[in-house]
């Protein structure tokens, strides 16, 4: 599957992968603590200084990034139209950080990284009788095809773009399905393999 994890080093690929989960976790919580609009913005301007600050490795990330800047200005929009100004600086400020916050964390840990971390943190629930590993594992499979769901949507919609030179929107729709399903079978077939060997 495609990755958004960049090569390219930088400050953030040294800081371990469980202290950029806490650190973004408690980043997440005080986004949503903040209602000050000022608050907010003040927030907006250190996440894109801390992407900055990645350079070119967030370059597997950028297109991402701007499709959810467009979503945030969407929703910012609608509010806007509602008559809730203040609301809509707020909604837009938190889905912008929090997504930039995401980006930093994918383009700077291995997945591989991430499955340790969450497999001791589910360590505790061996007691209950859940498998950590295997729902570890599940877990990284999700984030795993949430992030190869964005990079097969780039690579369509610029084959899209170099035969027709318009953007594809909502024609992506059928293909995109069609290679997540064929994705999600290959990957469902080479568990079973290993896991029932």
């Amino acid at each position: 599957m495609g990755s958004l994890y960049s090569e390219t080093l930088t400050w953030l690929h040294r800081v371990r992968a469980g202290h950029k989960l806490l650190a973004m976790a408690l980043l997440g919580t005080l986004l949503f603590l903040l209602q000050q609009p000022l608050q907010l913005a003040a927030c907006a301007l250190a996440c894109a200084a801390l992407y900055a600050s990645l350079g070119t490795a967030t370059r597997p990330a950028r297109r991402l990034m701007v499709s959810v800047l467009v979503a945030a200005a969407l929703v910012a929009l609608f509010h806007l139209l509602m008559g809730r100004p203040a609301l809509a600086a707020t909604s837009a400020l938190r889905i912008g950080c929090a997504s930039c916050l995401g980006v930093l964390l994918t383009v700077s840990t291995r997945s591989s990284d991430l499955v340790d971390v969450l497999q001791w943190l589910l360590q505790p629930l061996g007691m209950l009788g859940v498998q950590p590993a295997r729902l570890a594992l599940q877990l990284a499979l999700m984030l795993r095809f949430t992030e190869h769901f964005f990079v097969q949507w780039k690579k369509l919609d610029d084959a899209y773009r170099l035969r027709t030179g318009r953007a594809a929107g909502l024609r992506l729709v059928a293909p995109l399905t069609v290679q997540m399903l064929q994705t999600a079978r290959r990957v469902g077939d080479a568990l079973w393999l290993r896991l029932g060997s």
